[in-house]
C-alpha cells in the first residue's frame, strides 16, 4: 500500500481462479452455472481480503504484546504512553480493515464496468434478508455484552485498570461504526450480474460477506491485549466465559441459519 491507500488494481485471473469459481457455484448449489472470469475475479478478490485481514489481527496481536511487554517495568507514564499506543493501533486496524473493503468494492465495480447490461435485483434486498436476524442479534449483543464488562473494569479503584478499560471501550465503538459501514456497503453497492445465476452469485456473495462481519473476532481479541494484564481476575474469568458463550452461541446460529446459496435462491426467486 503506497501513501496509506489500497492499490485500486484487480487481482489478475489465473485457471486455478477459475477452477475454484467452479467449485465455489457448486458448492452454493449453481453447479449449472458457468464460473466466468468476473466470477473468478471477485472470489478472487474477497479470498485475499480475507488472507490480508488475518495477517493484519496477527501483527496487531503481536505489536500490542510488544507494546505491553515493554511497559510492564516502566513508569506509570511509559504504561500510559503504551495504551495510547494501542489506541492508534485499534484506530489503525479499523482504519486498515475498511481499505481492505473499499478495495474490494472497487475490483466489484471494475468487474461491473465490463458487462453490457445488469440485471436487477426483482426486491431490494434489506439486512434481514442479507444478514439475517440471529446474525444480527448477535453482533449487537457480543459489543454491548463486550461494552458492559468493560464499564465493570472501571468500577475498580486501580487506574492502570480504568485506563485500560477506557481504551476497550474506544475500540469497540471504533469497530462498531466500522461494521455498521461495512454492512452499509454489502447492502448498498451496485449489483454485478448479468443474468440470473450472476444475480444469484451476487446474493450469496453479499450474504456471505456479511456474515464475515458479523464474527466478533477482533472484539474477542481487544481485552486480551488490553485490559488483561491489568483488570483483577473475576474480570479475566468473566471475559473468558463470555468469550466461550459468544463461540457457542455462533457455531450453533450458523449451524441452524439457511445456507447463503439458498438465501440467495429465496431472494431471487431461483430455483
Amino acid at each position: 500500500m503506497a501513501n496509506g491507500t489500497v492499490p485500486d488494481v484487480a487481482p489478475p485471473v489465473r485457471p486455478a481462479d477459475l477452477e475454484r469459481a467452479g467449485a465455489w457455484l457448486a458448492g452454493h448449489g449453481l453447479a449449472e452455472a458457468r464460473p466466468t472470469p468476473l466470477l473468478a475475479m471477485r472470489l478472487t478478490a474477497r479470498r485475499q481480503r480475507r488472507l490480508a485481514a488475518a495477517v493484519l489481527l496477527a501483527a496487531f496481536l503481536i505489536l500490542v504484546a510488544l507494546a505491553y511487554t515493554g511497559a510492564l517495568g516502566g513508569s506509570g507514564a511509559y504504561r500510559r504512553w503504551s495504551l495510547l499506543a494501542v489506541a492508534a493501533l485499534v484506530a489503525g486496524l479499523v482504519l486498515a480493515q475498511a481499505l481492505l473493503d473499499r478495495w474490494v468494492r472497487r475490483v466489484d465495480r471494475r468487474a461491473g464496468a465490463t458487462l453490457r447490461r445488469r440485471a436487477a435485483h426483482p426486491v431490494r434486498l434489506g439486512w434481514r434478508t442479507v444478514l439475517g436476524v440471529p446474525h444480527a442479534a448477535f453482533a449487537v449483543t457480543t459489543f454491548v455484552g463486550a461494552a458492559v464488562l468493560a464499564i465493570g473494569v472501571l468500577t475498580v479503584r486501580d487506574p492502570m485498570a480504568r485506563y485500560a478499560a477506557l481504551i476497550l471501550l474506544i475500540g469497540l465503538g471504533g469497530l462498531a461504526a466500522g461494521v455498521v459501514v461495512q454492512l452499509r456497503h454489502i447492502l448498498t453497492h451496485a449489483v454485478v450480474a448479468d443474468d440470473a445465476d450472476s444475480l444469484t452469485a451476487d446474493v450469496v456473495m453479499r450474504v456471505e460477506d456479511a456474515r464475515d462481519v458479523a464474527v466478533p473476532t477482533v472484539v474477542w481479541s481487544l481485552p486480551v491485549v488490553s485490559v488483561f494484564s491489568t483488570a483483577f481476575g473475576w474480570w479475566n474469568v468473566a471475559w473468558i466465559g463470555f468469550v466461550v458463550l459468544s463461540v457457542v452461541a455462533l457455531a450453533l446460529i450458523d449451524r441452524r441459519s439457511p445456507r447463503s446459496g439458498v438465501v440467495a435462491r429465496r431472494a431471487t426467486g431461483a430455483r
